[in-house]
Formats: structure tokens, sequence, C-alpha cells
């Protein structure tokens, strides 16, 4: 018996060249033509659009920081246009220097001080004035007026009020029968410090309060009413509900003010001057009166320098952790 052939083949229908650029894995001519010319044409647009920002980078801040870093080698006058290579002696004075650890020690004291008291009384305040619809406005224009005054202005002012026998400080005090504390504020060494740093929240709590405030408005107010159902106290509220929703704002905050304590110069400048008796000295009064007074230019911006040294890692730390509370808190 034979074998049954096998059945023909049915026939296929001819299969289209596979013709799209996308299964080729290449684009066609035209396109990729037209695509270079549009990145070259961005590219050039961008960098027209950056040069100007670079051209003044350039020039305010690269070569100041430039010509900073040449002064720290050299002992300048600020006449002598050929000044004498010294090496490293200028970081030697300032490391054997006596009065740049007082005021180092007095930056500590402002920054400590300077950065908590403004927070605490800032949240304190915007907590407070949370739940306010009628009036609000006015009173976030009252709380941050300060912070935008003058400092100069603001030192003038706070002058007379530490004022010793015309001050409205040491006359209150007088009127309620605390006249035994009543002192030369910004004349007494042991005072005179703290009376300055006083001037500076007064005007830093206002900032503090109003971004915080703006902050507050984002919360969910949801998981503060469960948590009262649940009967969870302030604390408890404020810690486990509401401080974890403003942290990112509540480190930028942070931030911003205490690396205000590394630079603060205007408010001692025009108060005390660093008086008395070196007693509000800070690095910033320090180094221009090295610089400007002394006529001693590359001492003065050893000094600048190392202060932006130490605010520089603080900054670059609570920027990273900012960024990482925000990431967090959007779930990216």
């Amino acid at each position: 018996m034979t074998a049954l052939p096998a059945p023909p083949a049915a026939p296929t229908a001819p299969r289209e060249p596979d013709e799209t650029p996308a299964r080729r894995g290449r684009r066609p001519p035209l396109r990729s033509g037209i695509n270079d010319a549009t990145r070259k044409a961005q590219r050039r647009l961008g960098i027209l659009l950056v040069l100007p920002t670079v051209v003044i980078m350039a020039v305010f801040l690269l070569f100041p920081l430039g010509n900073a870093v040449y002064y720290l080698f050299v002992d300048f006058n600020g006449i002598d246009l050929a000044p004498p290579f010294i090496g490293l002696d200028n970081f030697a004075e300032l490391a054997g220097d006596p009065d740049v650890w007082a005021a180092f020690r007095n930056n500590v004291i402002w920054i400590v001080i300077g950065t908590v008291a403004p927070l605490v009384l800032g949240l304190g305040l915007a907590l407070l004035l949370w739940g306010v619809r009628r009036g609000s406005a006015i009173y976030r224009v009252i709380f941050f007026l300060p912070y935008v005054l003058p400092q100069v202005a603001v030192g003038v002012v706070w002058g007379w009020i530490y004022e010793p026998t015309r001050g409205w400080l040491n006359r209150v005090l007088d009127a309620v029968g605390l006249e035994s504390i009543t002192t030369g504020w910004l004349g007494n060494p042991d005072t005179a410090l703290y009376a300055v740093l006083a001037t500076a929240i007064w005007t830093a709590v206002g900032f503090v309060f109003v971004i915080i405030l703006s902050a507050l408005r984002n919360v969910d107010t949801e998981q503060v009413d469960a948590s009262l159902l649940d009967g969870a106290n302030w604390f408890q509220r404020l810690r486990y509900i509401v401080l974890p929703q403003i942290m990112p704002v509540f480190v930028m905050v942070t931030a911003i003010t205490l690396i205000g304590g590394f630079a603060v110069f205007d408010l001692v400048f025009v108060m005390t001057g660093g008086g008395p008796a070196g007693a509000t000295e800070v690095l910033g009064t320090l180094a221009y009166s090295s610089a400007f007074q002394l006529n001693r230019i590359s001492y003065g911006t050893t000094l600048a320098l190392f202060i932006t040294a130490l605010a520089v890692p603080f900054a670059v730390w609570l920027d990273r952790v900012q960024a990482r509370l925000a990431r967090e808190r959007t779930g990216g």
C-alpha cells in the first residue's frame, strides 16, 4: 500500500517588506536631519540664554573669590601693589589669635539662641493663629514687618530703647518696680551680646512665623481631628501629625536662620561695633575691623573665608535633609 502524498502547503500571503523605521532600528534620514538641526538650535539658544548669567557670576563671584584666595597667601595692606608672599602665616595667626576664638564663641551663642528662639516663637505664633481666618493678613503684616525693615534702622531704634537713662526699657522696668535690674544694656559686657541678640530674634520671628503659617495651611486637618477623637493631647498632635507634614519647610527655615548666625554683622556693627571690650565681637565684625580699620586686608579676608568654611557644611547638610524630607513627603 502506497502512502498518500502529503497535502500541498497552503499558500501564504507574501510578507510586506518591513519598512517601518522603528522596526529597522533607525530613523528616516529627513527626520533625523530635522531633529539634529533642532538640537543644535536649542543648544545655541541655551548657551545664549545662560551666557549673561555666566558672565555675571564670573565678574561678581569667581573673580572676587579668586582674588580672595590670592590674598590668603600674601600680606596685603590695601596700598602695596606687590604684597609680599607669606605662605600660611595668615592661617597660623588665625589659629593662635585669642580674639578669633572669643568672637567664634559669640557666634556659637548667637547661632544656638538665635536659631532656637525664633523657631520656637515663630512656630508658637503660627500654631496660635493657624485657625484664624478673619484678620489673618493683618497679623502676618504686623509680625513680618520687622524682618523687612532695614537692619541699620532696626539697630538704631533698639539702641534708643536700650539707652540707660532715657530708654524705654529702663523706664518700663522702673515703672513696674524692677529698677534693680536696670542697666546700660549695650554698655554692660554681661548683657550687651544678649541685648543685641534679642533685637535679632525680634526681627527673625516674623519671617519664621509667616513661612510656617503658610506651611500649616497644607496640613491634613482630618488627621488632626481624628487624633482628637483618639484622645491625643496637643503635644502628641504637634509631634506626630503636624511637624512631620511641615518638616521640609521647617528644615528650610532652620537652615536660613542658622546660616545667618554665621554671617551676622549689621546689627552688631550698628548697635555696639563689637564692644564693650569685645563682648559682642563676632567673626564678621572682627574681619571688618581687621580689613578696613587696621588695613590688614589679607587677614580680614582670611577671617571672612573662615566664616564661609564654617557655614558651607551646615548649608549643604541641611539642604540634603530638606530634599530628602521633601521626597519622602511626595513619595518620590
